[in-house]
């Protein structure tokens, strides 16, 4: 069953752990993601199948209102669509940022052996 989060009614951590605690998949969709902060569902996730995507995670933030406000009363016409060479440029500014979320900081081993297991 679908199931929002917002970290305003209750915080965030504990009330992920419950509903994991009682899943067998998970899909994500967030505005941010910081790949310290996996550590905290990663024992929850890790057993889980990774056949069949058993946790997906897309990240992304709209645009705020001041720039779609911008886009729209701008006098030059712009394409709406994502062609190759912007969806490649903007995975690997995604890629950089959590690059530089892991060498953000004093490492450690637990740092430098995050992973994503069964995230696709």
């Amino acid at each position: 069953m679908p199931q929002v989060f917002d970290n305003i009614d209750q915080p965030l951590q504990p009330a992920l752990q419950g509903a994991l605690r009682l899943s067998d998949r998970a899909d994500f969709c967030v505005g941010y993601f910081n790949l310290r902060g996996w550590k905290e569902l990663d024992s929850h996730i890790q057993h889980w199948s990774e056949t069949d995507g058993a946790c997906r995670l897309l990240v992304g933030m709209q645009k705020p209102p001041q720039d779609q406000l911008r886009e729209l009363l701008s006098l030059m016409s712009r394409d709406q669509g994502m062609d190759n060479q912007s969806a490649i440029r903007l995975k690997k500014q995604l890629a950089e940022e959590f690059r530089r979320q892991l060498t953000f900081g004093a490492p450690d081993n637990e740092v430098l052996q995050t992973s994503l297991p069964g995230v696709k």
